[in-house]
């Protein structure tokens, strides 16, 4: 009997310590994203102030790395964080964390660990996120992001894409093509951080949850550098 209840405590240690571990490791990747932002905002020629201030929400994935999902293909994991409020016209809320898989991106990253940061032009584009996994090109217009201290001179097509993406990899900033990639809602990963299963949807647009203490600083470096959607009003109804 004793030999049982000791058995049983070590399974339950184990277990608790398990769940601990998921705990830390998506605070994380929480923080993460708000060390990246933080660093790519701090590069001279970055994404251009105007296409942050209409971006409604963002998409920050640290290092995602060639064939960690499949042979010759990618997989990374970051966050998703949104303006709030009904036309996205609020203050920036609790992130959700997200997942991006394609076998197209192991081709650019030549195989070392790039940074991404996914500028979520429109409320169309949100929605998607929001409600299924996204295949970019497909399910929501994608470009490579133009960079520099404003958009003159980005062609139609980026001007008019729902997502715009940025790459850095080896120091290097760009604006990079991920088309044929997919991005999708990493519930297990929400459960984790939340203690409680919960769609994006929840957490980005019916504020179901606060805002967890991992993620003030990625959530006040976007209250700082971008505090008002400056789209056109007439896009975000």
């Amino acid at each position: 009997m004793k030999k049982l209840i000791a058995g049983l405590i070590v399974v339950l240690i184990s277990t608790v310590s398990a769940f601990a571990a998921k705990d830390e490791r998506e605070e994380d990747r929480v923080k993460d994203a708000g060390v990246v932002l933080k660093e790519i905002l701090n590069i001279p020629d970055d994404i251009p102030q105007d296409l942050l201030d209409k971006a409604e929400c963002l998409i920050i994935l640290p290092s995602v790395k060639k064939g960690a999902f499949g042979i010759g293909g990618s997989y990374g994991r970051g966050v998703m964080v949104c303006r709030g409020g009904e036309h996205y016209k609020g203050k920036w809320g609790a992130p959700a964390l997200y997942a991006l898989e394609g076998v197209s991106i192991g081709f650019q990253l030549g195989g070392e660990a790039t940074d991404f940061v996914l500028l979520i032009m429109n409320p169309k584009g949100a929605e998607s996120l929001l409600y299924s996994k996204v295949k970019l090109g497909a399910d929501a217009s994608a470009a490579a992001g133009p960079k520099g201290r404003t958009a003159e001179g980005a062609t139609d097509i980026v001007m008019n894409a729902e997502i715009l993406s940025y790459s850095r990899s080896k120091g290097l900033f760009a604006g990079v093509s991920l088309e044929g990639s997919t991005l999708r809602s990493d519930g297990g990963a929400n459960e984790n951080l939340y203690k409680k299963k919960l769609t994006a949807k929840e957490i980005i647009r019916e504020g179901k949850v606060g805002m967890p203490a991992c993620a003030h600083e990625l959530v006040s470096l976007l209250d700082t550098k971008s505090p008002v959607n400056k789209s056109d009003p007439k896009s975000l109804e």
